[in-house]
């Protein structure tokens, strides 16, 4: 069993960037994919992006090149880089550790 932890969102810009993390309780090494979703308003939840252990990424169309994930596994953290955000970013973005567990989740809010 992990906790997962997400901070870093906020309000910002339409063009403008935020930084998530998303804090384990418990190190990561073995856990195989982590990954980012988020779900907005009246909409089903969507994965953004995830990495496995080995390191290999994989993201949403809608994000790619935009979003960049990334780990860490001597703080137990797994941040996901958000650059040139639009307003359809707006959503509440959750962790995720092998499919199973999540974070609360944490808002991001980009105005036009």
């Amino acid at each position: 069993q992990v906790q997962l932890v997400e901070s870093g969102g906020g309000l910002v810009q339409a063009g403008g960037s935020l930084r998530l993390s998303c804090a384990a309780s418990r190190s990561i090494f073995s856990i195989n994919a982590m990954g980012w979703y988020r779900q907005a308003p009246g909409k089903q939840r969507e994965l953004v992006a995830f990495i496995t252990s080995a390191g290999w990424t994989n993201y949403a169309d809608s994000v790619k090149g935009r979003f960049t994930i990334s780990r860490d596994s001597a703080k137990n953290t797994v941040d996901l880089q958000m650059n040139s955000l639009k307003p359809e970013d707006t959503a509440v973005y959750y962790c995720n550790a092998n499919h199973d567990y999540w974070g609360q989740g944490t808002q991001v809010t980009v105005s036009s």
